[in-house]
């Protein structure tokens, strides 16, 4: 089970701890991560494709990886064991640029998501073949042209 910090509507750390399934049924602020890997030329993105069996966007392509930071853990600590975790690849924290934050809502069902978000960077030329997926949460992964990223946003 997955124990997060809760924050207040300001972004400040209240000093509770609650589990993901509590943050989630009573809509309470908590930390999410998110990472793009680039190629080294700039010109990809690797993204995945989320698992049919997802409660929350399932089999749309979505981010690298990203998920929940964890109570006592630093949103680069995330970011390397989501990595880790979702497509198999190791991070170190010399790898990540930090690139802004936002907050997020999102209510679906009985799911209500109050993220506040922090997103990285990283450049590799990751060979896809060598990627193991976490099935339960990834179906796909794949290098996207960000000219065809671009494309499809203005459609």
């Amino acid at each position: 089970m997955e124990f997060l910090d809760v924050l207040n509507e300001y972004g400040e750390y209240t000093n509770e701890v609650v589990s993901r399934e509590d943050c989630h049924k009573k809509g309470l602020w908590h930390k999410a991560v998110v990472v793009f890997i680039i190629s080294n030329d700039n010109e990809r993105v690797l993204l995945q494709q989320r698992s049919a069996n997802k409660k929350l966007w399932p089999n749309l392509w979505d981010i690298t990886a990203g998920g929940h930071v964890l109570s006592n853990e630093l949103g680069y600590q995330s970011v390397i064991r989501e990595a880790k975790e979702e497509i198999g690849v190791t991070l170190k924290k010399d790898d990540l640029e930090f690139i802004g934050a936002t907050t997020s809502e999102n209510i679906k069902g009985d799911i209500i998501n109050r993220h506040y978000n922090e997103y990285y960077v990283a450049h590799s030329d990751i060979d896809t073949a060598k990627i193991v997926l976490q099935e339960e949460e990834v179906q796909d992964i794949k290098w996207f042209d960000k000219e065809e990223i671009m494309r499809k946003n203005k459609q």
